[in-house]
């Protein structure tokens, strides 16, 4: 069995093109405001949550009905693709996994539509873990959140 995969999932999105990648590259704090299963966040460490490599946010959420913490750090981030990818580390997810990246982008599709598509890159700590699949269905679930809080907006 591989130790080491890749998921990843695009949902079609309503919102306006811009709002998705705006929320999770430069207001990431509003997240545990808008979506149900972020029970909170803080900055750790850093002076601002938004720098590459230097600010280290403290999550609380819920996967696969468990609540879970984790650290989160920007590794990077490319305006011009919509695209940011993060790394979470310590808590939770080193019980399970040397190494587990996510990486966001939005999508403006040759039909006028949104997507968002998140990959998850995951290294299991041994061939007992499973794949992270409940992070696809928290990133469903949290992408349906942030498409709620878009429309209302």
């Amino acid at each position: 069995m591989a130790l080491s995969g890749k998921l990843s999932t695009e949902i079609v999105i309503q919102a306006p093109a811009g709002k998705f990648f705006n929320l999770v590259s430069k207001n990431i704090p509003n997240v545990q405001n808008i979506c149900e299963r972020v029970h909170g966040t803080k900055l750790h460490e850093g002076e601002d949550w938004h720098s590459v490599g230097d600010s280290v946010k403290q999550w609380t959420y819920v996967i696969d009905g468990k609540v879970v913490t984790a650290k989160e750090a920007i590794e990077s981030v490319d305006e011009e693709n919509k695209t940011i990818k993060f790394n979470l580390f310590d808590g939770d997810i080193s019980k399970q996994y040397k190494m587990l990246n996510i990486i966001i982008q939005e999508i403006d599709n040759s039909n006028g539509s949104v997507s968002a598509k998140w990959t998850v890159e995951y290294e299991k700590i041994n061939d007992d873990v499973e794949a992270p699949y409940g992070y696809m269905e928290f990133y469903d679930k949290v992408t349906k959140d942030m498409n709620a809080h878009f429309l209302k907006a």
